[in-house]
């Protein structure tokens, strides 16, 4: 069974999914597997602090990136990279734990 996302993982997946195109609404919340009010709160907070904008259309609202969230989401991926590697790298050197032979004068341990 998969682990509860954290608030910065669903807030990405907004982000992301505006990125991907979807920008309706109702459409955001059902592509982030999301209620509404929690998604009102990600979406009003993500307008708040300019990484979604929104577009008025006559009586429709759409959602759009602006530069900010963008920068977010390649900064994001930068360090989601960068922690890989790093994950890689130590997976791929030898463990402290691992068994090992110890000679002391003549005795093996």
């Amino acid at each position: 069974m998969k682990s509860k996302r954290s608030k910065l993982e669903i807030y990405l997946d907004v982000l992301k999914a505006v990125r991907s195109g979807v920008d309706k609404p109702t459409n955001i919340m059902y592509k982030c597997n999301l209620a509404w009010k929690p998604f009102k709160r990600i979406l009003n907070s993500l307008i708040e602090n300019g990484l979604l904008k929104t577009v008025e259309t006559g009586t429709r609202k759409t959602y759009e990136l602006t530069e900010k969230g963008r920068d977010v989401l390649r900064y994001l991926a930068t360090a989601e990279t960068l922690v890989a590697t790093l994950t890689n790298r130590r997976q791929t050197r030898q463990s402290p734990f691992e068994e090992r032979t110890i000679v002391f004068s003549d005795q093996e341990f």
